[in-house]
């Protein structure tokens, strides 16, 4: 049952950000080959000006291998994975990268130095996880959150997790995105929690507190992807079989769902950590090279969706 059509970093994202200006971008603990060799890819696209933070000796063996001249590169050593985590956030904190990577590293040892708050990475909003999933040969996507990092997240990180969600897709161009929020019914109950905290949430996007998306849930799963079972089932509203954002009941659903797309669709999984100062590429070990790199554009279409709303708002005032 696993796809085996080949995994394909979308073109249409791939495009639009390498019209973009590079992204200084602080590569934690790039030290085996996968890592290290989807930090130079993203480099040669033009995509990212890497700034690699790890064990130098380890780093530049690796580069050889590679056949990658770091001449024009910074390399910052750290002798740990937690050490090299906190240098490259203080160097982001500082202003001096845009971004942070995840190189080969446990993604909580670096979600500790993001958190840290004298490294000055923490905002207002929750860190919460966005999967922007495409399908080869597609450019439609769909983004499910979050799959990583709240397991299980209560009504309020609900809202922050919506809320990232909906910027990502505002700098992606959907000025309105479709967000569903999923439960395994369609009817408010006690005893599905799930769908009590999707009532509440859709009555709040009612009133603006989640930014400008439509918003609608309980939705169960086909109704939110298909209009042919919303249909059936006699849901209306403009989300249903529409959806742009899948907002997930807890972490194990929303695994479990980009897992099935990665496997059985030869889906390709662009991840980002949204809600700190600067967006957070995060891959799994086992992610192919055509995510990363999908992540690294994803990462640099927001950063100038951010530097233009900035922008704006100086102008304004």
């Amino acid at each position: 049952m696993l796809s085996t059509i080949p995994r394909e970093c979308p073109a249409f994202l791939l495009d639009r950000a390498k019209a973009l200006p590079r992204v200084v971008t602080a590569v934690v603990n790039p030290v085996n080959l996968l890592s290290l060799s989807s930090a130079k890819q993203a480099c040669d696209e033009g995509l990212i000006e890497p700034v690699l933070v790890g064990d130098q000796a380890q780093i530049r063996a690796l580069a050889e291998e590679l056949d990658w001249d770091l001449h024009d590169l910074r390399v910052l050593h750290a002798s740990e994975d937690a050490q090299g985590a906190e240098v490259a956030c203080i160097l982001a904190g500082a202003g001096n990268a845009q971004a942070l990577m995840k190189g080969h590293l446990h993604t909580d040892t670096l979600l500790r130095a993001v958190l840290k708050r004298e490294v000055g990475l923490r905002g207002a909003s929750r860190l919460s996880h966005v999967f922007h999933m495409t399908l080869p040969g597609s450019d439609k996507a769909l983004s499910i959150t979050d799959a990583v990092i709240n397991v299980q997240p209560t009504i309020i990180d609900k809202i922050h997790i919506a809320r990232n969600a909906i910027e990502l897709m505002h700098a992606l161009g959907y000025e309105r995105p479709r967000m569903a929020v999923l439960s395994g019914t369609e009817e408010v109950t006690r005893s599905m929690p799930s769908s009590q905290d999707a009532a509440e949430l859709a009555k709040l996007a009612a009133i603006g507190a989640l930014g400008d998306a439509r918003v609608e849930g309980p939705l169960a799963f086909d109704n939110a992807v298909s209009l042919e079972a919303a249909r059936i089932k006699g849901i209306g509203g403009e989300v249903a079989g529409h959806a742009d954002i899948l907002l997930v009941p807890n972490l194990e659903a929303g695994n479990f769902l980009f897992k099935q797309m990665v496997y059985f669709m030869s889906a390709t999984a662009a991840g980002l950590v949204l809600g700190a100062r600067v967006p957070i590429i995060l891959t799994s070990r086992a992610d192919p090279l055509e995510a990363r790199l999908a992540s690294c554009a994803l990462a640099s279409i927001f950063i100038d969706y951010r530097r233009q709303s900035r922008s704006r708002l100086l102008a304004a005032g």
